[in-house]
Order: C-alpha cells, then structure tokens, then sequence
C-alpha cells in the first residue's frame, strides 16, 4: 500500500470532518484533525447536526460520553449524512462496560448506514455478539481471534471494521490490512483512541471510496507519528504536544521508511 498517497489526498483536499465525540477528548481530536491538515467542526446540537453533517466530507460519531439526547443528535446527523452518501465512522467507546452502551450502539448501527467501526478488542467482540466485558473504556482480553471476528463482522455489516491495538485490524468483506505502527506510550496517554477515530474520519473523507484501505493508512500515518513522538518524549505528556508536531511535519521519506501495513 502507498500509504502516502492517502496522507497526500488529506493535505490537497483537506476535509471537513464533523465530530460528535466524546467531551472528554474532543480538543485533542479536533486537533489531531487539524495537525493533519484537515477541518474539524464539533456541532453537538440537534437543530444543526443535520446542516453541519451534510457539508461535511466524514462524520465521526464517539458514543464516550453519551447520553440519550446526544445518541439523538447523532442519528439526525447520521441520516443527513446518509442521504448524501458522506462516510460515517462509529467509535463504539465503553461498549461491553455497561448494557445501555451496548444498546445505544446497537441503535446507531441499526438506523444508521455506517462505513467504519471502530473500538478495541473487547468493544468489537461486545458489539459482534460476544460475552465479553469492556473495563471502562480499556480494553479486556478476549479469548477468540480478533481476525477473524473484525472479518465477519465486516460482512455481517457491510462496512469496515477496525480492531485498534498492539496491531490494528482492518477488515471489510473482502480484505484486511494489519498495522503494526505505534508503541506502547500512546496508552499512557488519554484520548489517543478518540484521535485515532478522528483520524480514520479524515482519511476516510479524502478517500471515501476505499474506506479500509484509508483507515488503515490514516492509522499508520498516526502511528509513525507517535515513533517519531516518542523519540524526543520524556514521558506522557512531551509525548502528546510532539505527537502532535510529528503529525504536522510528517514527510514522504518517513512514511516510506517507517510504515508497516500488511495483509
């Protein structure tokens, strides 16, 4: 995979992403998306969502901290966005950590035609149907083959599913791309999983017609980010103000050098 060309689209389009996203996290997301040379706009409200989502090139839907009325803020969004064929991206945040979560997911999926789904090891197995708990917003160990279960929920669903950790999985019905980028440091930091969610929005808008293979280069270009991050950090949050740096000034020559995406 030229995982620059998707970076280069990024840059030259420069997407505007619409967040409904998880207040805990939503500077750094928006910040992410802006490092990258995209546009954030974080409209919550349920008399704009609609406008702002359908000028928009990705929705981005991080159900972190959600309560009812924001759950029906983000289907008004999701409907305008499906009416314009925007991508949508799911982050299934805490799904697996308690019952309301898993229903208001299963709610989103079920009204909304998503193009990504993303969540750690225990939120996708929880949302694929498998009885597994999530530790808060942490992932727990689950004891099948997150291949496998990214895979069928792909097909099931009929989008893309992406399986953030140690390696990223993203799959759809008919391939799948492993990252290996990142280190470890990017989970002592809060909100690295949200930004990744920002991120796949931003590559997946410059590049709505091959939603995988973008999330799975907009991964990899975080990830190589926070290598080069991480060389500089001494600790939690260096790293997260030269994450950020790293972003802005990533080049061809270290996208060449350093991705790793396989199939």
């Amino acid at each position: 995979m030229d995982v620059y060309s998707f970076l280069e689209a990024v840059r030259e389009k420069q997407p505007l992403v619409h967040h409904l996203t998880n207040w805990v996290t939503i500077y750094d997301c928006a910040q992410v998306v802006k490092s990258f040379g995209a546009s954030p706009v974080m409209a919550h409200a349920p008399e704009e969502a609609a406008d702002m989502a359908g000028m928009a090139s990705a929705l981005v839907l991080n159900i972190g901290t959600l309560t009812v009325d924001f759950i029906e803020s983000m289907k008004i969004a999701g409907r305008a966005a499906n009416s314009r064929n925007i991508p949508v991206v799911l982050d299934v945040c805490g799904a697996g950590a308690t019952p309301f979560r898993d229903r208001k997911s299963l709610e989103l999926l079920d009204e909304i035609r998503i193009s990504v789904i993303k969540g750690n090891g225990s939120e996708i197995a929880r949302i694929a149907g498998r009885d597994v708990r999530t530790r808060g917003v942490d992932a727990s160990d689950v004891e099948a083959d997150l291949r496998v279960i990214a895979a069928t929920l792909a097909k099931e669903r009929n989008c893309a599913v992406v399986i953030t950790g140690k390696e990223d999985i993203v799959a759809d019905s008919e391939r799948m791309y492993i990252v290996r980028n990142g280190n470890e440091m990017m989970s002592r930091v809060v909100g690295t999983g949200c930004m990744a969610a920002s991120v796949i929005g931003t590559f997946v808008g410059a590049s709505p017609n091959t939603p995988s293979a973008a999330a799975a280069a907009g991964l990899s270009c975080f990830e190589i980010a926070a290598e080069l991050a991480l060389e500089k950090a001494g600790g939690p949050a260096t790293f997260k103000q030269l994450l950020f740096d790293c972003i802005y000034n990533l080049s061809e020559n270290d996208v060449a050098a350093m991705q790793k995406v396989g199939q």
